[in-house]
């Protein structure tokens, strides 16, 4: 009986203070309720077109081969298999690929990060001749798409020379063309994919660093390496692990760059974009007459490699969004 008095007289009292501001109370708490409805519904909206997709490739990677052309057949197989994985499976080299695609993403964003963390500190602290002029060079990096210096790559790698000592010595410049170690050396002198956006990120993170903690640590007997090392690497873990996400996704997907230099090799990447001309001879091998794929299960089968192929990244994702966020707070722009 006490709690419904009480109750009784709250509510009595909220209606006695809506009286008293002239119904601005409930006006409030009518836009307050309006504005979190509405919000609700964009979050559900955003995340139903995110997740859609990923559910609809799901479901279709489940389905034989005849429920692809059956109408009543929408999102969920009614006779489900798992016989199209092993078909692309063996179609992209799995997982020789994967594996490869592995060893070489975290590679290349591990010497992408280490060499951009040096070149972001140096912005952010030092003073050099043409500084500007420099970075204005970084900025390059991010806008200009690396098609347009395509052949410039193709032919500086194919004659590779340094300072003309190959040619001195050994009478011709060096093919690097279908190794690893083109895209090593572009990932450790900054040139390599996205590296310039690295750079920036790093140089507005360690900007955001007052300088008093370096000078602090210098009147206390430190060097400048000992510096870096002991005091500002620690604090900026989660804007490097940031930018070593998103080498390895876009090194996970590029294209570009391994046609370019991993020819050799079999990454995943490329493996699925040539998929559909592999199709047709994988299921020829078994028959006396050649086998055209129709549209429909060539796009099952591309859904179910690139279903396959963003399974590893939302993992990573996972287990990586605290430090991602927190990253891109730390690196907020400060001029």
């Amino acid at each position: 009986m006490k709690n419904k008095q009480t109750r009784d007289a709250d509510h009595m009292g909220f209606w006695a203070l809506n009286r008293a501001s002239g119904g601005a109370l409930v006006r409030n708490k009518a836009k307050a309720w309006t504005i979190s409805i509405v919000r609700g519904l964009l979050l559900f909206g955003l995340c139903f077109m995110i997740i859609q997709p990923l559910l609809t490739r799901l479901g279709t990677s489940l389905m034989a081969e005849k429920d692809l052309y059956d109408s009543t057949v929408v999102l969920l197989p009614r006779n489900p298999t798992l016989e199209n994985y092993r078909i692309v499976f063996e179609l992209t080299d799995f997982p020789r690929s994967m594996l490869n695609t592995v060893w070489t993403a975290f590679v290349v964003s591990v010497l992408q990060v280490a060499a951009c963390t040096l070149v972001g500190y140096g912005f952010a602290r030092y003073d050099f001749p043409l500084k500007k002029f420099w970075f204005a060079c970084v900025v390059a990096l991010i806008v200009i798409p690396p098609q347009t210096i395509a052949t410039a790559l193709y032919m500086n790698f194919a004659n590779f020379d340094i300072l003309g000592l190959f040619r001195r010595f050994t009478g011709k410049s060096v093919n690097l063309h279908g190794s690893f170690l083109p895209y090593a050396l572009m990932s450790a002198t900054c040139m390599g994919l996205k590296n310039g956006l690295y750079i920036y990120m790093l140089r507005q993170y360690f900007r955001s660093v007052p300088k008093a903690l370096e000078e602090a640590a210098y009147m206390d007997g430190c060097n400048t390496l000992h510096t870096f090392v002991r005091i500002m690497l620690p604090d900026a873990v989660p804007v490097i692990l940031s930018c070593f996400l998103f080498s390895f996704v876009w090194q996970w997907t590029d294209l570009f760059y391994t046609r370019n230099f991993l020819s050799s090799m079999s990454i995943y990447s490329t493996q699925l974009s040539t998929i559909v001309s592999r199709m047709g001879r994988y299921f020829s091998s078994n028959s006396d007459v050649p086998v055209i794929v129709p549209a429909g299960r060539q796009q099952q089968l591309i859904s179910i490699g690139v279903l396959v192929c963003c399974v590893p990244l939302i993992v990573l994702y996972v287990f990586t969004q605290k430090t991602f966020v927190q990253s891109i707070v730390m690196t907020g722009s400060k001029e």
